[in-house]
């Protein structure tokens, strides 16, 4: 498909999944602002903090646990599941309660579970049994307004929590920083955007380059969950196949595995994520571990994160992804917002 052609992304994307991919940077900015005015308890002594969320509710946390690794006061866990872990016990927990909808089961799990165990807890969602729930119990609830998909809200996600652990004392205060970050974005996006033709829009190239093969994305520490932001994109967006890889991890397993089978090595396509705030260790890796894998045939790219801070590098290599993975759907024809595979799913699960 011609990626030029906006009458035809206009008719592939009803639902305009590229205006949320486009209003990314407002939603952050607005996302803080609001996180900064809800009610919040004046919690003390918080040494852990659970986030309990699925898909794109759950991403925010692993973006914030990853940029606060070096900073934060307490230890920052992502919870995918039903229950919670069992050291989530006790006012010196904090567990978050994150869902777009309010109405994901694995999330109302951990809810109950909260209330048995006498932690601190917050809900995040638009709405839903989890705003209910949480009312009911008088719990903090704070509400947003999003009309869209889960996936699309990840400013929401991500904002409204830095703000929680700001306002706690469990980060310094990150409103200079998330200004950066979204004028960054705004900055790149410039080049990203739909009407950029291909010759000068690194995403549309991306896209191009994504075709018909098997992206692989590599991230290390605040980048790491960027790659699997990547991932999640184009499998979501895209309805195509995809992996992400952790670095320096990867180059403990994965570079061993890089001798078969080699006809499917031209089919894959490794991209990695650098920036400049990242350890110079790990900077070395992405050079040398993209050096190994060329050498065995497989095509690379690298994509350098824009900006001065680990914020800013980490959103705009988010943004860039999210546009890439756009363009890649537009490519195949396919409409990026809705999911049936994953619909199918959930009905099957109700079902029982």
């Amino acid at each position: 498909m011609n990626l030029d052609d906006l009458e035809r992304f206009r008719e592939l994307d009803p639902e305009r999944m590229l205006t949320h991919i486009d209003g990314l940077p407002d939603q952050l900015e607005t996302a803080w602002a609001l996180g900064k005015a809800q009610e919040l308890p004046k919690w003390e002594a918080i040494r852990s903090v659970v986030v309990c969320g699925m898909g794109g509710s759950a991403i925010g946390a692993d973006l914030i646990a990853a940029y606060l690794a070096p900073a934060a006061g307490a230890s920052i866990q992502v919870w995918r599941n039903y229950d919670l872990p069992a050291y989530a016990q006790g006012p010196e927990t904090l567990v978050v309660a994150s869902s777009h909808s309010g109405n994901t089961e694995e999330t109302l799990s951990g809810f109950e579970a909260a209330l048995r165990r006498g932690v601190n807890l917050l809900a995040i969602s638009t709405g839903g049994e989890l705003f209910r729930r949480a009312q009911e119990a008088g719990v903090p609830a704070w509400r947003f307004e999003h009309r869209g998909q889960p996936r699309a809200a990840v400013g929401f996600s991500f904002g409204l929590l830095l703000a929680a652990m700001a306002r706690l004392g469990l980060c310094p205060d990150q409103g200079a920083e998330i200004a950066a970050a979204a004028a960054e974005m705004r900055t790149q996006a410039e080049n990203l955007r739909a009407e950029v033709p291909v010759v000068h829009n690194p995403a549309k190239r991306m896209a191009g380059q994504w075709m018909g093969r098997w992206p692989t994305v590599m991230g290390a520490e605040f980048l790491a969950p960027v790659a699997r932001r990547w991932r999640t994109q184009i499998g979501e967006i895209a309805k195509a196949v995809a992996q992400y890889e952790e670095l320096p991890e990867a180059d403990h397993n994965l570079i061993a595995g890089v001798l078969h089978p080699e006809a499917l090595f031209g089919q894959t396509m490794v991209v990695f994520l650098d920036g400049a705030a990242l350890h110079p260790r790990n900077r070395l890796r992405v050079e040398v571990t993209r050096e190994i894998l060329m050498v065995e045939g497989f095509n690379t790219d690298v994509v350098a994160a824009r900006g001065q801070s680990r914020l800013a590098q980490q959103w705009t290599a988010l943004h860039f992804g999210d546009y890439s993975a756009f363009y890649l759907a537009m490519a195949y024809g396919i409409d990026p917002t809705p999911v049936q595979a994953l619909e199918s799913l959930k009905d099957r699960l109700r079902r029982g």
